[in-house]
């Protein structure tokens, strides 16, 4: 079960990470981006709930992927329901939102694989854990600001 599992959540994250990056880099407009976004988020949906029930299998262990896909899969879902509802500033919601949980799933994608990469692995964990923030928040930032402005919401 467990092994099924793995496969699934080892997929559907390979998802995400392409999907995402299409998205990211795509027209924002309906097409690419949108059909793109919708696979991620979907993807999502699979990634965070094997991450759930894997590190409940393993708690001992994995605890902290249960935090983490919990973390990082509410930003998806807040970017998701911004984009769907339209609420008020539903742009930046969701800008922040799809962009906060991709940092969320580079990170885990790293923290989890980095221990097999040679000369990667001698360097303290600590940095793998905070380098998707530290590029990934002023790149939200950035690009936040540069739609912002396209709709006139600074």
């Amino acid at each position: 079960m467990f092994q099924l599992l793995l496969t699934i959540h080892i997929i559907t994250g390979t998802v995400c990470l392409i999907t995402g990056l299409i998205a990211m880099l795509s027209k924002k407009k309906k097409g690419k981006h949108t059909r793109s976004g919708e696979i991620y988020h979907w993807s999502y949906v699979i990634v965070f709930v094997t991450a759930v029930v894997m590190s409940i299998i393993y708690w001992e262990k994995s605890a902290y992927l249960f935090y983490i896909a919990l973390f990082s899969y509410s930003f998806a879902l807040m970017g998701y329901l911004a984009v769907k509802k339209k609420w008020k500033n539903w742009l930046g919601s969701h800008i922040g939102g799809m962009l906060g949980s991709y940092i969320g799933i580079v990170t885990a994608t790293i923290v989890v694989n980095i221990p097999r990469i040679p000369l990667l692995n001698q360097l303290p964990i600590i940095i793998f854990w905070l380098l998707p923030t530290i590029i990934g928040v002023p790149l939200i930032t950035r690009v936040g600001k540069r739609y912002a402005s396209k709709t006139g919401l600074t």
